[in-house]
């Protein structure tokens, strides 16, 4: 609980360009909870150098992500909008959890050994301990609610783990955070693959949609989605291609199932496929434009990364200097 508001931690990684899935699955939902919760929407650049990066295409990348939090309408004054490492408590608190979190506790991170597999020639131990730092970032803010996918349940549950188990040598320290669960966003499959879902780090480009694609490429990717050859817009566990698109087509419009079945009893895969495109085409419009306007007012987004690193600073500062006393470490003189 932060100011009378229960506290909210999310983020999205410096890496890649996002995605129509992390937008309906994520963010258009976070623009909703400002008035209940005291949110951190944190741009994960600490996390993005567990796989090597260009430094100039990871700043440019790190401030298109913060720009497009707010062009996507998060309010960046009702909520703390920052740069991960603009804050340093972040990694303190890392390393201090790293002495209460378990090697049996980390070797059995699935997402450790998914990594580990892309990237044979990079396994180090920032990969290993990342889920320590994903603890921290949580902790940090005394977060009462982090809003987590399917794959990152097992990072909250580490982090809930740690919590308690700190709690239970030093007294209540840690709000034990829960998994938010509230409007669930849809969750957005591949175009190619619809059994696995859109991801910014697909290497097939008409795999998925991102937000910047300009109409033409947003349409031209639908007409390419894979379907199954029976032409009939019905959804069905064993039609993933066309259950997918019913879902991006239901999120972008607000139809249900059911009136989109019936809106085209009639028509083909072609006629479908368009529709959605041009659905997604019109939802994308706006935030583009947003993006561009926002990303040519550089004074503007300074503005914002100063005043919410300092923000995010403050509340992290107070959970850390009271770790920081809990652990034995000495006063600093001011």
């Amino acid at each position: 609980m932060l100011d009378g508001k229960k506290s909210l931690f999310s983020g999205m990684q410096a890496t890649g360009t996002l995605t129509l899935g992390n937008y309906l699955g994520a963010l258009k939902n976070w623009v909703t909870l400002e008035e209940e919760y005291q949110c951190f929407y944190c741009v994960v650049d600490l996390h993005s150098i567990t796989v090597r990066q260009d430094p100039a295409e990871l700043r440019k990348r790190a401030r298109a992500l913060l720009t497009l939090y707010i062009a996507a309408g998060l309010d960046p004054v009702k909520n703390c909008i920052y740069y991960q490492s603009h804050v340093s408590g972040h990694a303190e608190l890392g390393w201090i959890l790293n002495c209460f979190t378990y090697m049996g506790e980390l070797n059995r991170m699935t997402q450790f050994k998914d990594k580990s597999s892309k990237h044979s020639d990079n396994i180090n131990a920032g990969l290993y301990t990342y889920p320590v730092l994903m603890a921290a970032d949580i902790l940090l803010f005394q977060s009462d609610v982090v809003p987590v996918g399917s794959d990152q349940k097992q990072h909250l549950e580490i982090a809930r783990d740690i919590a308690e188990r700190f709690n239970s040598v030093y007294g209540d320290v840690f709000t034990i955070p829960e998994p938010y669960i509230g409007k669930v966003g849809a969750r957005i499959m591949s175009l190619q693959d619809p059994e696995k879902k859109m991801s910014k780090s697909d290497e097939n480009p008409n795999a998925s949609i991102y937000l910047m694609d300009d109409p033409d490429t947003i349409i031209r990717k639908f007409k390419r989605a894979v379907t199954d050859s029976d032409n009939q817009i019905r959804y069905a566990d064993e039609k993933p291609g066309i259950k997918n698109l019913m879902d991006i087509y239901s999120a972008a419009t607000g139809k249900t199932i059911a009136e989109i079945e019936k809106e085209f009893a009639s028509s083909g895969y072609g006629d479908f496929k368009l529709a959605v495109g041009e659905s997604v085409a019109s939802v994308l419009k706006p935030i583009q434009t947003r993006f561009d306007e926002l990303s040519k007012d550089k004074a503007y987004i300074d503005s914002i990364i100063k005043a919410n690193a300092e923000k995010a600073d403050y509340y992290a500062t107070k959970t850390l200097r009271k770790v920081q006393k809990k652990v034995g470490f000495p006063e600093k003189i001011r």
